[in-house]
């Protein structure tokens, strides 16, 4: 007869405390903002905390994926005070911003008359920079389809 795999407990499992101590982690939030109806990336402080970003040193590269029309997601690349082509993070009363308006114009995005959030992933550009993703996300209600409908035709219209 084969053996069989058996996992076998121990005291500390029986107990209370270890439980208890379980339930206690909680998963951490995702990383979030929004854009402003005036064109700005709004970071809120705590999302900067999060990122674990140094208000200090306020200088992004900004690009989005090479190829495409429409943007769905844009990438910030620290940059040093010297370099070209830089944007400044600025300080608001209770969060940062950067001001890209037409350039949100150029890519597709209506920030005026649409609220887009958008969440952050950060991913390794180079050898040692890390390069943060923002994800869009409109909150616009997806429109009707109101085209010719599609498939089978129903037999018997009648009877609904």
């Amino acid at each position: 007869m084969k053996a069989k795999q058996i996992r076998f407990f121990s005291l500390d499992e029986n107990s209370e405390s270890k439980k208890k101590s379980e339930k206690s982690v909680a998963k951490p939030s995702p990383v979030t903002g929004y854009i402003s109806s005036t064109g700005k990336l709004v970071f809120p402080a705590k999302s900067i905390s999060q990122l674990g970003l140094d208000p200090s040193n306020n200088q992004f590269r900004v690009g989005t994926q090479d190829g495409k029309r429409k943007i769905k997601s844009l990438y910030l690349i620290p940059a040093s005070e010297g370099q070209e082509g830089t944007f400044e993070l600025e300080q608001g009363a209770k969060s940062y911003a950067i001001s890209l308006p037409f350039i949100l114009q150029k890519g597709g995005i209506d920030y005026a008359e649409t609220k887009y959030n958008f969440t952050v992933k950060s991913f390794d550009y180079d050898d040692s920079v890390t390069g943060y993703e923002l994800k869009l996300n409109d909150e616009s209600p997806k429109l009707p389809y109101t085209g010719k409908p599609r498939g089978r035709k129903k037999l018997n219209p009648s009877a609904e």
